[in-house]
């Protein structure tokens, strides 16, 4: 089988038969307080106005996205971190917290320009730093994990068009396959869920975040989305994080080579 990302670009990954066909349940719309308990520290990246996408706070000043959230859709120039604010627990017009980026690290092997392929989706993650710590009792930020294993039950909660004033869950869908450092899912995303965060559940049901939203794509008509591994390129951009490097507010990238109207930009750019 092949998989292919939706808007006629193809990512050559072979998917073995049958796991396409894994089912999830539902999107729930976490409209209430009791809803969305425990879910504050996702939140929603407002970029500049032009757009948004989904992020989830690992630390009290840091939030994981995708990388392709950072550019804007139309020139495919970088956002200055300055215009981006992460809206921790954005819901019904208001947050838990308001924060605004201080600086941003992305993958130095990401390509915005590149065609989408398992190697793009595999370097697709940037860390944020905010100007200010969130310490908030009600947004506690989640803890992350090595990659699920096929067949794990997995849940992910984003933000995404026709729901962008709330987030929905789907609490269990399905790890379908992972191959060059993509994970293959069977869970439900649509435009503005890019960085989304992608959970598994230890025995106690808590979750930890293994992997962020990329982009969707289908398998032989199913739908499915697509995250980038976590692990090892999440400890490279602490790494750059702890070095100094990454792309300061106003200002131009530290090192070389690594490069509220929500209509527009990476909202229809990636899912």
């Amino acid at each position: 089988m092949r998989l292919a990302i939706l808007a006629l670009l193809s990512l050559c990954l072979l998917v073995p038969a049958g796991l396409a066909q894994a089912q999830g349940s539902a999107l729930k719309r976490l409209n209430t307080g009791d809803d969305s308990r425990g879910w504050e520290a996702v939140g929603q990246l407002d970029l500049d106005g032009r757009g948004f996408c989904t992020g989830a706070l690992i630390a009290p000043d840091l939030v994981l996205t995708a990388a392709h959230c950072l550019y804007d859709k139309e020139t495919g120039t970088r956002i200055d971190p300055a215009r981006i604010e992460f809206l921790a627990g954005w819901r019904n017009g208001r947050a838990q917290a308001y924060r605004w980026v201080r600086r941003a690290v992305l993958h130095p092997d990401f390509r915005f320009d590149e065609q989408t392929t398992a190697l793009r989706v595999r370097h697709d993650l940037a860390l944020l730093e905010l100007h200010h710590p969130i310490r908030n009792t009600r947004v506690t930020p989640f803890t992350t994990d090595t990659q699920p294993r096929p067949g794990q039950r997995i849940g992910v909660v984003s933000y995404a068009k026709g729901r962008e004033d709330a987030p929905s869950l789907q609490e269990v869908c399905n790890v379908i396959a992972r191959q060059h450092g993509v994970l293959v899912t069977s869970c439900d995303v649509d435009f503005g869920a890019s960085g989304a965060p992608i959970f598994s559940f230890d025995t106690s049901g808590v979750p930890r975040v293994v992997s962020v939203v990329s982009a969707k794509a289908q398998v032989d008509g199913e739908k499915v989305s697509l995250g980038t591994d976590l692990e090892t390129p999440l400890n490279l951009l602490r790494v750059m994080l702890d070095k100094g490097e990454g792309i300061l507010s106003g200002g131009s990238p530290v090192i070389s080579g690594v490069s509220k109207d929500r209509s527009t930009s990476a909202k229809f750019a990636k899912p």
